[in-house]
């Protein structure tokens, strides 16, 4: 089972309350939000939607680089939640694209490049879940 998407856009969810892309707060203990932030941010087009779900996973759960081919196919034995459940596409407004590869990078609502992606004909165009359940 794969979350990887390819030549696709995911748009910030239609209840996201952010009305521009904003980073993820700090804090004592990573989030999934800011853990997926660090590894996207500076990164572009390097990883895959399978690598970040998966890395964020091994760093939560403390597994090391000796058990981490083992803990990959554990992790991916079962279905997982693809970045469009993310909280950067949820609460904090930004979205991701996937090029042709799989390999996903962030765009930011209110950024040029997040309306041109949005227009692109050529991209599969998805939404990001909605935080809650209502309307």
């Amino acid at each position: 089972m794969t979350t990887n998407y390819r030549n696709t856009f995911i748009a910030v969810a239609p209840d996201c309350p952010a009305p521009a892309a904003e980073a993820p707060p700090a804090a004592v203990t990573p989030t999934v939000a800011s853990l997926q932030y660090d590894l996207l941010r500076d990164r572009p087009y390097e990883l895959t939607s399978d690598e970040v779900l998966f890395a964020v996973h091994a760093i939560r759960s403390g597994i090391d680089d000796a058990r981490r081919a083992e803990e990959w196919e554990r992790f991916f034995g079962k279905d997982q939640a693809c970045l469009r459940a993310s909280p950067l596409a949820k609460r904090y407004g930004w979205g991701f694209h996937h090029d042709g590869e799989g390999r996903v990078a962030l765009v930011g609502l209110g950024a040029p490049e997040y309306d041109e992606f949005q227009r692109r004909s050529d991209l599969t165009q998805k939404a990001a879940l909605r935080a809650s359940r209502k309307g």
